[in-house]
């Protein structure tokens, strides 16, 4: 499918969406949305694809959101609107039954870094920045970064970094744990595709329970998350790909999974 504001390309068993609105520095815009949400539904098609690798690019990750756009968000029917077309492209990360790995260079700002912080993980690469600055001119982050960034960094880490709005660097994100892995200047986007090589060898049905099992038992109380994960257990002992996982363990075999 061909797209305006982003490209996509299958790299081994990475399905690589790349944010390519360069003369506005990759900022969000709502048509990007719709054709990140819409890259995520075809990789979801690909049973060769194990992760969905979001990059934008060898110079930097995004600016943020689209101001022009933020701008006429005026009124609160106005803000609604606009912030839950937000809230539906990071649950389509969220809720992809695949990883999603965010590929970061550069720097991954305000709405750039809340696209991020959906991804289930984050590679930086040394010379990115990390920032929300919504302080700065005066508004709040409203495309989930008040509520997943403590949820990754903790609540101190998360209101030092939302009072000063000001950028970290990538040592200070992998201190904090902003960034799972960190690699040289250039090497974000092929260590993300390392990374779906290696998730291509697991089981396809694990890891989208595994996923589900967190994001949501996250949201809930230990004793509700945990009956949670049972259910989820159930099910996947119920699978052919459980089976086979076994079966190849005990025969000191590969397994092949089919993803049943």
């Amino acid at each position: 499918m061909a797209y305006e504001t982003i490209r996509t390309v299958v790299k081994g068993a990475a399905y690589v969406v790349q944010l390519n609105r360069p003369e506005k520095r990759n900022a969000v815009s709502e048509l990007m949305m719709d054709e990140i949400m819409s890259a995520c539904n075809e990789a979801a098609d690909k049973p060769n694809v194990a992760a969905i690798v979001l990059t934008g690019g060898n110079e930097y990750f995004s600016a943020g959101a689209d101001l022009n756009e933020a701008f006429e968000v005026k009124t609160a029917t106005d803000g609604r609107r606009y912030f839950g077309h937000w809230h539906r492209l990071n649950d389509a990360l969220e809720q992809s039954a695949k990883p999603v790995i965010a590929a970061i260079e550069g720097f991954c700002m305000t709405g750039g870094l809340e696209l991020a912080l959906a991804a289930d993980i984050r590679i930086g690469a040394d010379g990115s920045t990390y920032a929300i600055t919504s302080s700065r001119i005066g508004t709040v982050a409203g495309a989930g970064g008040t509520q997943r960034l403590p949820r990754v960094v903790g609540v101190a880490y998360a209101l030092e970094m939302l009072f000063a709005a000001e950028p970290v660097d990538v040592d200070e994100a992998y201190r904090i744990g902003l960034i799972n892995k960190r690699t040289p200047a250039g090497g974000a986007l092929p260590a993300a595709i390392s990374l779906a090589e290696h998730y291509a060898t697991r089981a396809p049905l694990a890891l989208a329970y595994v996923k589900r099992a967190v994001h949501r038992g996250v949201q809930m109380d230990l004793a509700s998350a945990v009956e949670f994960e049972t259910m989820l257990v159930t099910t996947v002992y119920g699978t052919k790909d459980k089976e086979e996982g076994i079966a190849a363990f005990l025969n000191k075999r590969q397994p092949n999974f089919g993803g049943v």
